[in-house]
């Protein structure tokens, strides 16, 4: 499709795929209305582009938020399970954005690649935009794996990759969070349903083993796409002073969250200088204005968070389940 002028978000940049953008022809136009009136069309337009932002529209709120989601997706918001970022429940089933400090970045990802189950529409809102930066960018990830080396393609799609989580007491999302019980029956059980590997260590701390596909086909289009955690779980992804004191305190399969290939021999780190470098490479950016709604679909962009100053506030659902 050529893109316009017009459909060229404010503040975007970067030279991958840009999202595509809907604004209402009439000021004070219901975002819930449009999306139903317009509804084979924006599918079809979500499906070319990865992502969708609607601007301009009357949203209501939180609750108008979630009607989006129950007029595009045609159910309900899914609740956020197998947690590994820390989220608040603003209303339902709608959250905030990860609660990470305001001056980190978060990598870009696909949500809940490293899962059994993912959702296959993201939704975002924008309630409060930040001061300076903020943005939540985007990366075709059928561009990232055009441009990943064929080698290294092939080794990941031949191995697969593995992910290891140790839930140590003080570090990161606590187990009893990351899977919504504190009955250790349960978290076996969740984990066998899903082929995860549950472990109990002596000092009482839970690891978790999975194996996953680096390459998944869309669902839809057929076209082989670069779905997975492997390089935003790797160790080295996280800012050179935080991985440096990790690796200081833990060995590579001890730590809080880490990467392998599928076999569970180590991801050489110039393999993720390369991963990342291929992610950056597709990334665009756009500023959020107020009452910006965007839709993803979650195998066609990965998705990240800049640093930002200010109150920025960002809600997110999730829908669509993968094995629906």
């Amino acid at each position: 499709m050529t893109i316009t002028s017009e459909e060229v978000p404010a503040g975007w940049a970067g030279s991958g795929t840009v999202p595509g953008l809907r604004r209402p022809a009439v000021a004070g136009t219901g975002i819930h209305d449009y999306v139903i009136e317009h509804h084979a069309e924006l599918r079809e337009l979500l499906t070319e582009r990865g992502a969708l932002l609607l601007r301009g529209f009357e949203v209501g709120g939180v609750d108008g938020f979630s009607g989006v989601v129950e007029a595009y997706s045609g159910t309900s918001p899914l609740a956020y399970a197998e947690r590994s970022s820390p989220r608040s429940t603003i209303k339902g089933q709608v959250y905030t954005s990860t609660d990470y400090p305001q001056d980190e970045e978060i990598f870009l990802h696909n949500e809940n690649s490293y899962q059994a189950v993912w959702p296959q529409r993201l939704y975002f809102y924008c309630v409060e935009p930040a001061l300076t930066e903020g943005a939540t960018p985007l990366a075709d990830i059928r561009q990232v794996l055009r441009s990943i080396d064929p080698q290294v393609r092939e080794e990941f799609t031949r191995r697969g990759w593995q992910v290891v989580r140790n839930f140590h007491a003080g570090f990161g999302v606590p187990w009893q969070e990351a899977f919504n019980t504190s009955d250790r029956n349960a978290v076996v059980g969740y984990c066998k349903d899903r082929h995860i590997e549950a472990e109990w260590l002596p000092d009482g701390a839970l690891r978790t083993t999975a194996a996953h596909d680096a390459v998944h086909r869309h669902p839809v289009t057929g076209e082989e796409v670069w779905f997975n955690h492997a390089t935003f779980f790797h160790v080295s992804t996280l800012a050179p002073e935080v991985s440096a004191g990790l690796r200081a305190i833990f060995a590579d399969e001890e730590l809080p969250t880490n990467t392998f290939y599928g076999d569970g021999e180590a991801i050489p780190d110039d393999v993720m200088d390369h991963l990342r470098a291929a992610y950056r490479s597709a990334a665009v950016r756009f500023d959020w204005q107020r009452d910006d709604v965007l839709i993803v679909d979650n195998m066609l962009a990965a998705h990240a968070r800049e640093p930002f100053t200010g109150p920025r506030r960002i809600a997110v659902a999730m829908a669509e389940p993968s094995n629906a």
